[in-house]
Protein backbone atom coordinates (compact mmCIF):
# COMPACT_ATOMS: atom_id res chain seq x y z
CA UNK A 1 0.00 0.00 0.00
CA UNK A 2 2.80 2.82 0.61
CA UNK A 3 4.29 1.57 -2.07
CA UNK A 4 1.47 2.98 -4.45
CA UNK A 5 1.92 6.54 -3.34
CA UNK A 6 1.77 9.18 -6.30
CA UNK A 7 1.79 12.39 -5.04
CA UNK A 8 2.93 14.51 -1.80
CA UNK A 9 -0.83 14.55 -0.49
CA UNK A 10 -1.26 11.06 -0.18
CA UNK A 11 -2.01 8.89 2.60
CA UNK A 12 0.89 7.42 3.91
CA UNK A 13 -0.79 3.66 4.56
CA UNK A 14 0.33 2.28 8.42
CA UNK A 15 0.33 0.00 10.95
CA UNK A 16 -1.51 2.11 13.96
CA UNK A 17 -0.72 0.15 17.61
CA UNK A 18 -3.82 0.19 19.36
CA UNK A 19 -2.50 1.70 22.10
CA UNK A 20 -2.35 4.91 19.92
CA UNK A 21 -6.08 5.38 20.44
CA UNK A 22 -8.31 6.75 23.13
CA UNK A 23 -11.74 8.05 23.99
CA UNK A 24 -12.69 5.31 21.65
CA UNK A 25 -16.95 5.37 21.44
CA UNK A 26 -19.21 2.90 19.91
CA UNK A 27 -21.86 4.79 17.34
CA UNK A 28 -24.88 3.51 17.11
CA UNK A 29 -25.69 -0.08 16.80
CA UNK A 30 -22.99 -0.92 14.51
CA UNK A 31 -19.36 -1.87 14.05
CA UNK A 32 -17.93 1.55 14.12
CA UNK A 33 -16.12 3.92 16.93
CA UNK A 34 -15.19 7.28 17.31
CA UNK A 35 -11.27 7.50 18.56
CA UNK A 36 -8.38 10.26 18.78
CA UNK A 37 -5.69 9.50 17.42
CA UNK A 38 -2.29 10.54 19.85
CA UNK A 39 0.01 11.11 17.23
CA UNK A 40 -1.75 11.27 13.97
CA UNK A 41 -1.47 10.65 10.27
CA UNK A 42 1.93 11.36 8.35
CA UNK A 43 2.10 14.88 6.36
CA UNK A 44 4.16 15.83 3.99
CA UNK A 45 5.78 19.39 5.02
CA UNK A 46 7.73 20.90 1.89
CA UNK A 47 10.53 18.46 2.91
CA UNK A 48 9.43 15.66 5.32
CA UNK A 49 6.57 13.90 6.75
CA UNK A 50 5.91 14.77 10.23
CA UNK A 51 2.69 14.19 12.09
CA UNK A 52 1.17 17.43 12.47
CA UNK A 53 -2.76 16.90 13.46
CA UNK A 54 -1.96 14.83 17.03
CA UNK A 55 -5.50 13.67 18.57
CA UNK A 56 -7.27 13.76 15.21
CA UNK A 57 -10.69 12.20 15.25
CA UNK A 58 -10.50 8.45 13.50
CA UNK A 59 -13.44 6.09 12.75
CA UNK A 60 -12.33 2.66 13.60
CA UNK A 61 -14.12 -0.12 11.38
CA UNK A 62 -14.61 -3.54 13.28
CA UNK A 63 -13.63 -6.54 11.21
CA UNK A 64 -15.27 -9.41 13.83
CA UNK A 65 -14.05 -12.81 13.72
CA UNK A 66 -10.88 -11.34 11.68
CA UNK A 67 -8.64 -13.18 13.82
CA UNK A 68 -7.11 -15.76 10.59
CA UNK A 69 -5.86 -12.88 7.60
CA UNK A 70 -7.75 -14.42 4.79
CA UNK A 71 -7.93 -13.17 1.23
CA UNK A 72 -11.11 -12.04 2.15
CA UNK A 73 -10.17 -9.57 4.48
CA UNK A 74 -7.20 -8.29 2.84
CA UNK A 75 -9.87 -7.85 -0.25
CA UNK A 76 -12.02 -5.95 1.87
CA UNK A 77 -8.91 -3.28 2.95
CA UNK A 78 -7.98 -3.45 -0.73
CA UNK A 79 -11.31 -2.53 -1.47
CA UNK A 80 -11.35 0.33 1.06
CA UNK A 81 -8.08 2.01 -0.02
CA UNK A 82 -8.85 2.53 -3.00
CA UNK A 83 -11.85 4.01 -2.60
CA UNK A 84 -11.56 5.92 0.66
CA UNK A 85 -9.28 8.07 2.80
CA UNK A 86 -8.10 5.43 5.28
CA UNK A 87 -4.64 5.60 7.60
CA UNK A 88 -4.17 2.05 8.40
CA UNK A 89 -4.61 -1.24 10.26
CA UNK A 90 -4.76 -1.72 13.91
CA UNK A 91 -5.85 -4.40 16.13
CA UNK A 92 -7.40 -5.02 19.35
CA UNK A 93 -5.41 -7.65 21.22
CA UNK A 94 -8.28 -7.83 23.71
CA UNK A 95 -10.69 -9.32 20.86
CA UNK A 96 -7.99 -10.27 18.73
CA UNK A 97 -10.10 -8.13 15.79
CA UNK A 98 -8.10 -6.20 13.30
CA UNK A 99 -9.74 -2.94 12.64
CA UNK A 100 -9.59 -0.25 9.55
CA UNK A 101 -8.91 3.34 10.39
CA UNK A 102 -10.88 5.74 8.42
CA UNK A 103 -11.04 9.56 8.13
CA UNK A 104 -13.88 9.71 10.40
CA UNK A 105 -15.88 12.93 8.30
CA UNK A 106 -15.41 10.40 5.03
CA UNK A 107 -16.60 7.16 7.43
CA UNK A 108 -19.63 8.60 8.07
CA UNK A 109 -20.15 9.99 5.10
CA UNK A 110 -20.35 7.14 3.23
CA UNK A 111 -21.88 4.22 5.81
CA UNK A 112 -24.38 4.27 7.76
CA UNK A 113 -24.16 5.16 11.51
CA UNK A 114 -26.41 2.55 12.49
CA UNK A 115 -25.23 -0.67 10.61
CA UNK A 116 -22.53 0.36 8.86
CA UNK A 117 -22.95 -0.69 5.73
CA UNK A 118 -22.17 1.59 2.62
CA UNK A 119 -24.78 3.98 1.77
CA UNK A 120 -26.41 3.07 -2.04
CA UNK A 121 -26.21 6.67 -2.41
CA UNK A 122 -24.17 8.60 0.17
CA UNK A 123 -25.79 12.29 -0.99
CA UNK A 124 -29.27 10.82 1.00
CA UNK A 125 -27.55 8.80 3.40
CA UNK A 126 -30.43 5.94 2.17
CA UNK A 127 -29.37 2.82 3.54
CA UNK A 128 -31.15 -0.46 2.49
CA UNK A 129 -30.41 -2.72 5.17
CA UNK A 130 -31.89 -0.09 7.20
CA UNK A 131 -34.73 0.75 5.87
CA UNK A 132 -36.00 -2.92 5.14
CA UNK A 133 -35.38 -3.73 8.81
CA UNK A 134 -38.21 -0.58 9.79
CA UNK A 135 -40.69 -2.01 7.23
CA UNK A 136 -40.20 -5.30 8.79
CA UNK A 137 -40.97 -3.74 12.16
CA UNK A 138 -43.92 -1.87 10.76
CA UNK A 139 -45.68 -4.83 9.48
CA UNK A 140 -47.82 -4.97 12.77
CA UNK A 141 -48.94 -1.27 12.88
CA UNK A 142 -51.11 -1.63 9.55
CA UNK A 143 -53.71 -4.37 7.92
CA UNK A 144 -55.61 -4.64 5.15
CA UNK A 145 -57.90 -7.48 7.02
CA UNK A 146 -56.65 -9.71 4.26
CA UNK A 147 -54.11 -12.07 4.28
CA UNK A 148 -53.37 -12.32 0.54
CA UNK A 149 -53.14 -8.71 0.44
CA UNK A 150 -51.03 -8.05 3.60
CA UNK A 151 -48.35 -10.46 2.28
CA UNK A 152 -48.49 -9.07 -1.37
CA UNK A 153 -48.02 -5.52 0.15
CA UNK A 154 -44.90 -7.07 2.62
CA UNK A 155 -43.36 -8.68 -0.59
CA UNK A 156 -43.69 -5.07 -2.59
CA UNK A 157 -41.95 -2.96 0.24
CA UNK A 158 -38.97 -5.52 0.64
CA UNK A 159 -38.37 -4.79 -2.86
CA UNK A 160 -37.40 -1.74 -2.26
CA UNK A 161 -33.86 -1.08 -3.54
CA UNK A 162 -33.06 2.90 -3.67
CA UNK A 163 -34.39 5.61 -2.39
CA UNK A 164 -36.04 6.74 -4.65
CA UNK A 165 -38.80 3.88 -5.09
CA UNK A 166 -42.14 4.19 -3.63
CA UNK A 167 -43.06 2.77 -0.62
CA UNK A 168 -45.95 0.19 -1.96
CA UNK A 169 -48.41 0.71 0.94
CA UNK A 170 -52.03 -0.21 2.28
CA UNK A 171 -53.87 2.89 1.87
CA UNK A 172 -57.25 3.42 3.48
CA UNK A 173 -59.72 4.87 1.72
CA UNK A 174 -60.78 7.51 4.03
CA UNK A 175 -57.70 9.06 2.94
CA UNK A 176 -58.86 10.08 -0.40
CA UNK A 177 -61.40 13.36 -0.81
CA UNK A 178 -62.26 15.45 -4.27
CA UNK A 179 -63.03 12.13 -5.52
CA UNK A 180 -64.41 12.40 -9.35
CA UNK A 181 -64.88 10.15 -12.32
CA UNK A 182 -62.32 10.54 -15.12
CA UNK A 183 -62.98 7.21 -17.36
CA UNK A 184 -64.62 3.95 -17.72
CA UNK A 185 -63.65 0.83 -19.44
CA UNK A 186 -64.82 -2.00 -20.05
CA UNK A 187 -63.22 -3.76 -16.76
CA UNK A 188 -62.59 -0.87 -14.33
CA UNK A 189 -64.05 2.52 -13.72
CA UNK A 190 -60.83 5.29 -12.92
CA UNK A 191 -61.51 8.36 -10.65
CA UNK A 192 -59.25 11.60 -9.57
CA UNK A 193 -58.63 12.19 -5.66
CA UNK A 194 -56.50 13.82 -3.40
CA UNK A 195 -54.70 11.69 -0.95
CA UNK A 196 -54.22 14.04 2.40
CA UNK A 197 -51.13 12.10 3.39
CA UNK A 198 -49.43 11.13 0.06
CA UNK A 199 -46.98 9.29 -0.66
CA UNK A 200 -43.66 8.63 1.25
CA UNK A 201 -40.62 10.75 -0.04
CA UNK A 202 -36.85 10.69 0.80
CA UNK A 203 -35.69 13.62 2.20
CA UNK A 204 -31.84 13.40 3.03
CA UNK A 205 -32.70 11.92 6.34
CA UNK A 206 -36.11 10.15 6.19
CA UNK A 207 -39.28 9.35 4.88
CA UNK A 208 -42.17 12.36 5.08
CA UNK A 209 -44.94 12.38 3.09
CA UNK A 210 -45.93 14.31 0.00
CA UNK A 211 -49.30 16.13 1.62
CA UNK A 212 -52.46 16.14 -0.74
CA UNK A 213 -51.16 14.33 -3.98
CA UNK A 214 -53.39 14.08 -7.01
CA UNK A 215 -53.58 10.28 -7.41
CA UNK A 216 -55.85 8.17 -10.13
CA UNK A 217 -57.60 5.50 -8.60
CA UNK A 218 -58.99 2.53 -10.57
CA UNK A 219 -61.44 0.49 -9.44
CA UNK A 220 -61.45 -3.08 -10.74
CA UNK A 221 -65.11 -4.47 -11.18
CA UNK A 222 -65.75 -8.03 -9.28
CA UNK A 223 -62.43 -7.04 -7.41
CA UNK A 224 -63.77 -8.56 -4.30
CA UNK A 225 -62.05 -11.97 -5.23
CA UNK A 226 -58.45 -11.75 -6.00
CA UNK A 227 -56.49 -13.96 -8.43
CA UNK A 228 -53.01 -15.28 -8.43
CA UNK A 229 -53.03 -14.11 -11.87
CA UNK A 230 -53.68 -10.65 -10.40
CA UNK A 231 -51.51 -10.69 -8.02
CA UNK A 232 -48.79 -11.29 -9.92
CA UNK A 233 -49.93 -8.53 -12.53
CA UNK A 234 -49.65 -6.05 -9.61
CA UNK A 235 -46.21 -7.60 -8.52
CA UNK A 236 -44.89 -7.01 -12.05
CA UNK A 237 -46.24 -3.64 -11.94
CA UNK A 238 -44.45 -2.35 -9.14
CA UNK A 239 -40.72 -3.82 -10.27
CA UNK A 240 -38.20 -1.36 -8.73
CA UNK A 241 -36.87 0.45 -12.11
CA UNK A 242 -40.45 0.58 -13.21
CA UNK A 243 -42.22 2.69 -9.74
CA UNK A 244 -39.35 5.00 -9.36
CA UNK A 245 -40.77 8.27 -7.52
CA UNK A 246 -38.56 10.33 -9.03
CA UNK A 247 -38.29 8.39 -12.28
CA UNK A 248 -40.13 10.37 -15.18
CA UNK A 249 -39.49 7.13 -17.22
CA UNK A 250 -42.72 6.06 -19.29
CA UNK A 251 -44.72 3.45 -17.03
CA UNK A 252 -47.29 4.73 -15.03
CA UNK A 253 -46.61 4.40 -11.63
CA UNK A 254 -48.15 2.72 -8.15
CA UNK A 255 -48.33 3.80 -4.67
CA UNK A 256 -50.73 1.06 -3.39
CA UNK A 257 -53.77 -0.40 -2.65
CA UNK A 258 -56.74 0.32 -1.01
CA UNK A 259 -60.55 -0.65 -0.59
CA UNK A 260 -63.84 1.26 -0.83
CA UNK A 261 -65.32 0.20 2.18
CA UNK A 262 -69.63 0.62 0.89
CA UNK A 263 -68.58 -1.44 -2.29
CA UNK A 264 -65.92 -3.99 -0.85
CA UNK A 265 -64.29 -2.86 -4.34
CA UNK A 266 -60.05 -3.09 -4.44
CA UNK A 267 -58.81 -0.07 -5.31
CA UNK A 268 -55.32 0.59 -7.01
CA UNK A 269 -54.00 3.97 -6.36
CA UNK A 270 -51.90 5.26 -9.37
CA UNK A 271 -50.09 8.20 -10.72
CA UNK A 272 -52.22 10.75 -12.07
CA UNK A 273 -51.54 11.64 -15.93
CA UNK A 274 -53.42 15.13 -16.19
CA UNK A 275 -53.23 15.03 -19.41
CA UNK A 276 -55.90 12.00 -20.24
CA UNK A 277 -55.85 9.19 -22.37
CA UNK A 278 -53.60 9.96 -25.85
CA UNK A 279 -57.51 9.85 -27.54
CA UNK A 280 -58.45 12.90 -25.79
CA UNK A 281 -54.98 14.64 -25.41
CA UNK A 282 -54.85 14.34 -29.61
CA UNK A 283 -58.25 16.29 -29.74
CA UNK A 284 -56.92 19.15 -27.90
CA UNK A 285 -53.47 18.97 -29.59
CA UNK A 286 -53.46 17.94 -33.07
CA UNK A 287 -53.14 20.96 -34.71
CA UNK A 288 -49.43 21.70 -33.00
CA UNK A 289 -49.06 17.96 -33.14
CA UNK A 290 -46.07 18.46 -35.49
CA UNK A 291 -43.89 15.70 -36.68
CA UNK A 292 -40.63 16.24 -34.42
CA UNK A 293 -43.08 15.67 -31.61
CA UNK A 294 -44.96 12.94 -32.59
CA UNK A 295 -41.31 10.87 -32.94
CA UNK A 296 -41.02 11.79 -29.10
CA UNK A 297 -44.12 10.30 -28.34
CA UNK A 298 -43.37 7.04 -30.05
CA UNK A 299 -40.04 7.01 -28.72
CA UNK A 300 -41.39 7.44 -24.94
CA UNK A 301 -44.16 4.99 -26.12
CA UNK A 302 -41.60 1.96 -27.65
CA UNK A 303 -39.19 2.89 -24.46
CA UNK A 304 -42.15 1.81 -22.08
CA UNK A 305 -42.96 -1.32 -24.04
CA UNK A 306 -38.80 -2.21 -24.55
CA UNK A 307 -38.91 -2.09 -20.50
CA UNK A 308 -41.90 -4.44 -20.18
CA UNK A 309 -40.98 -7.05 -22.85
CA UNK A 310 -36.93 -6.74 -20.73
CA UNK A 311 -38.87 -7.79 -18.22
CA UNK A 312 -40.20 -10.93 -19.91
CA UNK A 313 -43.46 -9.65 -19.99
CA UNK A 314 -46.55 -8.31 -22.29
CA UNK A 315 -48.89 -6.10 -21.98
CA UNK A 316 -51.95 -7.50 -23.69
CA UNK A 317 -53.94 -4.54 -24.20
CA UNK A 318 -51.78 -1.96 -25.92
CA UNK A 319 -54.16 0.43 -27.79
CA UNK A 320 -54.34 4.46 -27.59
CA UNK A 321 -56.77 4.46 -24.64
CA UNK A 322 -54.24 3.19 -22.30
CA UNK A 323 -51.35 5.92 -22.94
CA UNK A 324 -51.48 8.40 -20.62
CA UNK A 325 -50.00 11.77 -21.35
CA UNK A 326 -48.24 13.87 -18.40
CA UNK A 327 -49.72 17.27 -18.80
CA UNK A 328 -52.63 18.45 -21.76
CA UNK A 329 -50.50 21.62 -23.17
CA UNK A 330 -48.82 20.25 -26.46
CA UNK A 331 -45.29 20.53 -25.69
CA UNK A 332 -45.06 18.33 -22.85
CA UNK A 333 -45.27 15.02 -24.81
CA UNK A 334 -43.93 13.22 -21.70
CA UNK A 335 -46.40 9.89 -21.83
CA UNK A 336 -46.95 7.09 -19.77
CA UNK A 337 -48.20 3.64 -20.69
CA UNK A 338 -51.01 2.49 -17.98
CA UNK A 339 -52.96 -0.86 -17.51
CA UNK A 340 -50.39 -3.42 -17.47
CA UNK A 341 -52.38 -6.29 -18.43
CA UNK A 342 -54.95 -5.55 -15.61
CA UNK A 343 -57.91 -4.09 -17.84
CA UNK A 344 -58.47 -8.27 -18.06
CA UNK A 345 -61.29 -9.68 -15.64
CA UNK A 346 -59.88 -9.86 -12.64
CA UNK A 347 -61.09 -13.45 -11.99
CA UNK A 348 -60.56 -14.33 -15.17
CA UNK A 349 -57.81 -17.47 -15.41
CA UNK A 350 -59.49 -18.49 -18.20
CA UNK A 351 -56.49 -17.97 -21.21
CA UNK A 352 -59.05 -18.55 -23.80
CA UNK A 353 -60.72 -15.59 -23.36
CA UNK A 354 -59.96 -12.83 -25.82
CA UNK A 355 -59.83 -9.18 -24.77
CA UNK A 356 -58.90 -5.42 -26.10
CA UNK A 357 -59.58 -3.35 -28.59
CA UNK A 358 -60.28 -5.27 -31.77
CA UNK A 359 -58.42 -2.96 -34.21
CA UNK A 360 -55.01 -3.40 -31.81
CA UNK A 361 -55.24 -7.05 -31.24
CA UNK A 362 -53.27 -9.06 -33.28
CA UNK A 363 -54.25 -11.84 -35.74
CA UNK A 364 -52.95 -14.55 -34.18
CA UNK A 365 -54.55 -13.48 -30.98
CA UNK A 366 -57.79 -13.16 -32.46
CA UNK A 367 -57.60 -16.61 -33.52
CA UNK A 368 -57.02 -17.66 -30.38
CA UNK A 369 -53.29 -18.44 -30.36
CA UNK A 370 -50.96 -16.90 -27.14
CA UNK A 371 -50.17 -13.13 -26.49
CA UNK A 372 -46.30 -13.04 -27.33
CA UNK A 373 -44.32 -9.95 -27.57
CA UNK A 374 -44.92 -9.27 -31.12
CA UNK A 375 -48.98 -9.24 -30.24
CA UNK A 376 -47.67 -5.63 -28.68
CA UNK A 377 -45.95 -5.12 -31.59
CA UNK A 378 -48.95 -5.53 -33.70
CA UNK A 379 -50.54 -3.34 -31.36
CA UNK A 380 -47.73 -0.41 -31.73
CA UNK A 381 -48.29 -0.58 -35.30
CA UNK A 382 -51.42 0.80 -35.06
CA UNK A 383 -50.35 3.31 -33.07
CA UNK A 384 -48.07 4.14 -35.20
CA UNK A 385 -51.80 4.79 -37.32
CA UNK A 386 -52.96 6.75 -35.28
CA UNK A 387 -50.05 8.97 -34.39
CA UNK A 388 -49.91 9.34 -38.46
CA UNK A 389 -53.01 10.12 -39.51
CA UNK A 390 -54.65 11.43 -36.12
CA UNK A 391 -57.85 9.06 -36.71
CA UNK A 392 -58.24 5.43 -35.18
CA UNK A 393 -58.00 2.13 -37.20
CA UNK A 394 -61.26 0.95 -38.93
CA UNK A 395 -63.26 3.54 -37.15
CA UNK A 396 -65.80 3.72 -40.16
CA UNK A 397 -66.72 -0.03 -39.63
CA UNK A 398 -68.17 -2.38 -37.02
CA UNK A 399 -65.92 -4.01 -34.92
CA UNK A 400 -67.36 -7.25 -35.32
CA UNK A 401 -67.07 -10.91 -36.64
CA UNK A 402 -66.23 -9.71 -40.65
CA UNK A 403 -63.55 -6.83 -39.06
CA UNK A 404 -62.17 -9.86 -37.04
CA UNK A 405 -61.95 -12.13 -39.90
CA UNK A 406 -60.37 -9.16 -42.31
CA UNK A 407 -57.77 -8.80 -39.77
CA UNK A 408 -56.87 -11.94 -40.06
CA UNK A 409 -56.99 -12.31 -43.62
CA UNK A 410 -54.62 -9.23 -43.67
CA UNK A 411 -56.69 -6.20 -44.28
CA UNK A 412 -54.75 -2.92 -42.45
CA UNK A 413 -55.79 0.45 -42.20
CA UNK A 414 -55.50 2.78 -45.15
CA UNK A 415 -52.88 5.77 -45.06
CA UNK A 416 -52.76 8.24 -47.74
CA UNK A 417 -49.02 8.73 -49.28
CA UNK A 418 -48.71 12.39 -48.22
CA UNK A 419 -49.78 11.54 -44.61
CA UNK A 420 -46.07 10.21 -43.44
CA UNK A 421 -42.78 9.34 -44.52
CA UNK A 422 -42.56 6.19 -46.44
CA UNK A 423 -40.01 4.96 -43.75
CA UNK A 424 -42.58 5.42 -41.25
CA UNK A 425 -44.69 3.48 -43.30
CA UNK A 426 -42.55 0.84 -44.03
CA UNK A 427 -42.16 0.36 -40.46
CA UNK A 428 -45.37 0.39 -39.54
CA UNK A 429 -46.28 -2.02 -41.94
CA UNK A 430 -43.36 -4.41 -40.74
CA UNK A 431 -44.86 -3.95 -36.89
CA UNK A 432 -48.49 -4.95 -38.44
CA UNK A 433 -47.21 -7.76 -40.59
CA UNK A 434 -49.79 -11.06 -40.60
CA UNK A 435 -46.76 -13.42 -39.86
CA UNK A 436 -45.71 -12.29 -35.83
CA UNK A 437 -42.07 -14.50 -37.08
CA UNK A 438 -42.21 -11.07 -39.24
CA UNK A 439 -42.31 -8.58 -37.05
CA UNK A 440 -39.51 -6.54 -36.07
CA UNK A 441 -38.56 -6.81 -31.97
CA UNK A 442 -38.75 -3.71 -29.46
CA UNK A 443 -35.39 -3.22 -29.63
CA UNK A 444 -35.07 -3.16 -33.62
CA UNK A 445 -38.50 -0.61 -33.60
CA UNK A 446 -36.58 1.98 -30.59
CA UNK A 447 -33.97 1.74 -33.22
CA UNK A 448 -35.37 2.81 -36.41
CA UNK A 449 -37.42 5.57 -34.16
CA UNK A 450 -33.91 6.85 -32.92
CA UNK A 451 -32.70 7.07 -36.47
CA UNK A 452 -36.04 8.54 -38.25
CA UNK A 453 -35.37 12.11 -37.97
CA UNK A 454 -31.46 12.39 -38.64
CA UNK A 455 -31.32 9.34 -41.41
CA UNK A 456 -34.88 10.78 -43.45
CA UNK A 457 -34.90 14.09 -42.83
CA UNK A 458 -36.29 15.12 -45.90
CA UNK A 459 -39.29 12.94 -45.51
CA UNK A 460 -39.91 14.15 -42.91
CA UNK A 461 -39.94 17.59 -43.50
CA UNK A 462 -42.12 16.93 -46.55
CA UNK A 463 -44.79 15.19 -44.42
CA UNK A 464 -44.72 17.95 -42.17
CA UNK A 465 -44.96 20.83 -44.94
CA UNK A 466 -47.83 18.69 -45.71
CA UNK A 467 -49.42 18.47 -42.49
CA UNK A 468 -49.08 22.69 -41.79
CA UNK A 469 -50.69 22.89 -45.67
CA UNK A 470 -53.80 20.87 -44.21
CA UNK A 471 -53.87 22.14 -40.77
CA UNK A 472 -57.88 21.20 -40.78
CA UNK A 473 -56.31 17.22 -41.20
CA UNK A 474 -57.88 15.91 -37.81
CA UNK A 475 -61.03 17.77 -38.24
CA UNK A 476 -61.47 17.04 -41.74
CA UNK A 477 -59.64 13.35 -41.90
CA UNK A 478 -62.30 12.14 -39.15
CA UNK A 479 -64.70 9.51 -40.58
CA UNK A 480 -67.81 9.28 -39.15
CA UNK A 481 -67.43 6.61 -36.22
CA UNK A 482 -69.65 3.72 -37.02
CA UNK A 483 -71.29 2.81 -33.59
CA UNK A 484 -70.28 -0.32 -33.17
CA UNK A 485 -66.69 0.76 -33.67
CA UNK A 486 -65.52 0.17 -29.75
CA UNK A 487 -62.26 1.53 -28.39
CA UNK A 488 -62.58 0.41 -24.95
CA UNK A 489 -61.13 -2.93 -24.24
CA UNK A 490 -63.89 -5.87 -23.80
CA UNK A 491 -64.10 -9.37 -24.00
CA UNK A 492 -64.17 -10.39 -28.15
CA UNK A 493 -65.00 -14.33 -28.31
CA UNK A 494 -68.23 -13.53 -29.04
CA UNK A 495 -66.72 -12.33 -32.65
CA UNK A 496 -63.29 -14.65 -32.90
CA UNK A 497 -65.48 -18.23 -32.06
CA UNK A 498 -66.42 -18.88 -35.99
CA UNK A 499 -62.73 -17.64 -37.21
CA UNK A 500 -61.53 -21.27 -37.31
CA UNK A 501 -64.36 -22.30 -39.94
CA UNK A 502 -63.41 -19.53 -42.12
CA UNK A 503 -59.75 -19.55 -42.28
CA UNK A 504 -58.45 -23.00 -41.18
CA UNK A 505 -55.47 -22.76 -42.85
CA UNK A 506 -54.44 -19.74 -41.36
CA UNK A 507 -52.63 -20.86 -38.31
CA UNK A 508 -50.30 -21.92 -40.82
CA UNK A 509 -49.73 -18.92 -42.89
CA UNK A 510 -49.42 -16.61 -39.81
CA UNK A 511 -46.72 -19.06 -38.13
CA UNK A 512 -48.35 -19.68 -34.04
CA UNK A 513 -46.40 -22.70 -33.52
CA UNK A 514 -43.47 -21.58 -35.06
CA UNK A 515 -43.32 -18.34 -32.95
CA UNK A 516 -43.52 -20.25 -30.11
CA UNK A 517 -40.40 -22.17 -30.85
CA UNK A 518 -38.72 -18.93 -31.31
CA UNK A 519 -39.75 -17.05 -28.02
Amino acid sequence: MQLKINDYKDIIFEWIPYYQFSDIEKIGNNTAYSARWKDGPLRWNEKKYVRNTADKTVALKYLFNSENITNEFLNEITSCYDEFEIYGITHNRNTKDYIIVFSYDQYFRYFCDKCSIKYIDAKYKWCKSCQINHLKENFTNWTSDNEQIDKLIQEMQLKINDYKDIIFEWIPYDQFNEIKEIGKGGFAKVYSARWKDGPLCWNEKEYIRDFNKTVALKCLNNSQNFSNKFFNEVKAYSINDLNNINNSGEILKIYGISQNPNTKTYVMVLQYARGGNFNNWMKKNYKHFEWINKLKVLKNIINGLKEIHQKHMVHRDFHTGNILFKDTYYWITSNYISDMGLCGEVDNVDETKIYGVMPYVAPEVLRGGPYTKAADIFSFGMIMYFVATERQPFANCAHDEFLALDICNGTRPEINKPEAPKCYVDLMKKCWDLNPINRPNVAEVEKMISLFYSNYEDQFKEAEEYRLNNDGIYKNNQPDTHLQAIYTSRILNSFTKELPKYSECLECAIGINLYNQSE
